[in-house]
């Protein structure tokens, strides 16, 4: 069984983001861009341009420690227009109870792509006073989320039937000290971990370093591993991410690069940057596909997946 869970006790289908991964094909998925209203069309305008090209979508949870839509009910959205959501939980914000609730109340909904995820501290966010949860660390939650497939609760209560979850993590390659990155992967992959989506890159040196770390480490043999490619429009968005976004970093000399020129050309250098990244990031060993956060619009990733060659290379199956 790659994901937790077992057919015989709970739910029988497979997560289709597992049935593609675990088949060997390349595999991109996207950030869904969430808006403040109260609407639905708040989560569907933005999926309409996204569904019909990206395998799975990604619903943050309170992304950069500011509130929005739970991201329970914006999965259960996205899964109910068709496509398959990515739902983020994040440790930050709710004690275990909460966090067992929110497990349980996806399963209901028929989600099974959970990303466990410790969440952006709240001085990051517009509400900086905001009180610290992190009962549980985004290990713990992996683990939990596992005994929960296997059919009981943290206290010993049981679940029948039970849950099934396609677990999933994060890892930065640019976070020091670098060479624990790797071996953190690891703690995760053990702890049931079987995708990650990693933090974006501007550069391909660290993330191949960080592969090739992880290669070593025989966890390419266990886990999928997807790098984040952020789609932007302007300077001004690429340097806000440099200095306010937490572990993200840009190379000053890209930031010199596109400050230098004119609005009007900044768009085209940012999108022009994206594709020949993209195809760097394509040819790493061990890459299972692409994550991107179109922070410029959804468009852009429609834009960007049509200039890729028709056929992406194909990725082999890794466990």
């Amino acid at each position: 069984m790659t994901a937790c869970g077992h057919p015989a006790g709970g739910v029988t289908d497979v997560s289709g983001l597992e049935d593609l991964l675990s088949g060997g094909r390349r595999v991109i998925t996207a950030e869904l861009p969430i808006g403040d209203g109260a609407s639905p069309t708040a989560v569907t305008e933005p999926l309409g341009a996204l569904a019909d090209v990206v395998d799975a979508i990604g619903v943050t949870d309170n992304a950069g420690a500011r509130a929005h839509a739970s991201s329970l009910a914006v999965a259960s959205l996205v899964r109910r227009a068709g496509a398959e959501p990515i739902m983020n939980l994040a440790c930050r914000d709710r004690n275990r109870l909460a966090l067992q609730a929110e497990l349980l109340g996806a399963s209901l909904h028929g989600i099974e792509n959970v990303l466990c995820v410790s969440g952006d501290d709240v001085t990051s966010g517009d509400e900086p006073q905001a009180r610290r949860v992190f009962d549980l660390d985004s290990i713990q939650l992996l683990s939990i989320a596992g005994t929960m497939c296997a059919g009981s609760f943290l206290s010993g209560r049981s679940i029948e039937p039970r849950p099934r979850f396609f677990l999933g993590a994060v890892e930065n390659p640019l976070a020091p000290p670098f060479e624990y990155r790797a071996e953190r992967a690891a703690k995760k992959v053990d702890a049931g971990a079987r995708f990650f989506l990693l933090q974006a890159v501007f550069e391909i040196g660290p993330l191949a370093d960080f592969l090739e770390r992880v290669g070593a480490l025989g966890l390419f043999e266990r886990a999928s591993f997807l790098p984040s490619i952020c789609l932007l429009r302007s300077a001004s968005q690429l340097r806000h991410l440099h200095e306010k976004v937490a572990g993200v970093s840009v190379p000053a000399e890209l930031l010199a690069e596109v400050e230098a020129l004119p609005r009007e050309g900044q768009r085209e250098w940012c999108f022009q940057r994206s594709l020949a990244l993209v195809r760097e990031v394509l040819a790493l060993s061990g890459v299972s596909g692409l994550h991107l956060i179109p922070l410029g619009g959804p468009q852009l990733a429609v834009d960007l997946l049509a200039r890729l060659e028709p056929q992406l290379p194909p990725a082999r199956a890794v466990w």
